[in-house]
């Protein structure tokens, strides 16, 4: 039996994500990373499955339920491991994302949920909702926060799982619908802080492309 990968490195990493848009590509885990490594440090986390998990839980994003698949197959790749420390990458993996569950019960998972939603937020975030857009090609913009805040109502998941990726779509419905409330809702005091500037700066952003696109700067 191969020796499990106990210790995964971006190396070996890498050679897991074969497929990818742009908005979830490696370098979206790499991003990711990072961001867990930093919460994990500051709230006191165990970093080694912190990191292990960030660096798998994308790993079969092509698949439905992707952090479910993801899971079982970081459950494959760490066999022979301390199980302890595969049941907690498994359970990280497995609860980090935004709208599904399980909701994330160790400390770990909530580094790993945190960073997830933080690199959606920022200006990370608003190039990720442009390259969503640029890849679904779908317009850029097509009427101010206002009207579209009108539009959606007050249902903004059930419109965003009705419309995402059609024609009129737009970067400012995915803010107005997901976007401008991924800063509430997080784990740890250390993701907060690092969302309230991205959050800040998102709103900014739209509020600039509305008055860019009505010629009024």
């Amino acid at each position: 039996m191969a020796a499990p990968w106990e210790d995964i490195t971006e190396e070996l990493a890498r050679t897991l994500y074969r497929d990818g848009d742009s908005a979830h590509g490696f370098d979206h885990v790499v991003r990711v990373t990072r961001l867990a490594e930093r919460i994990a440090r500051a709230e006191g986390a165990d970093l080694r499955i912190v990191r292990t998990a960030a660096l798998l839980h994308d790993c079969a994003r092509s698949e439905p339920d992707h952090h479910r698949a993801a899971a079982v197959r970081a459950r494959r790749l760490l066999a022979g491991a301390d199980p302890a420390f595969v049941e907690a990458v498994v359970h990280c993996i497995e609860a980090h994302r935004f709208s599904r569950e399980p909701a994330p019960a160790s400390l770990e998972a909530q580094c790993l949920a945190d960073a997830d939603r933080l690199d959606a937020l920022g200006a990370i975030g608003v190039a990720r909702a442009f390259a969503f857009a640029g890849h679904r090609g779908t317009a850029l913009w097509t009427a101010p926060l206002t009207v579209i805040r009108r539009e959606v109502g007050a249902d903004r998941e059930g419109y965003r799982h009705r419309q995402a990726g059609m024609p009129g779509y737009t970067p400012t419905h995915e803010f107005v619908c997901k976007l401008e409330r991924l800063h509430e809702g997080l784990y740890t005091a250390t993701a907060r802080r690092i969302a309230a500037e991205r959050h800040a700066f998102m709103v900014a952003f739209f509020e600039r492309l509305d008055a860019e696109a009505a010629g009024e700067l």
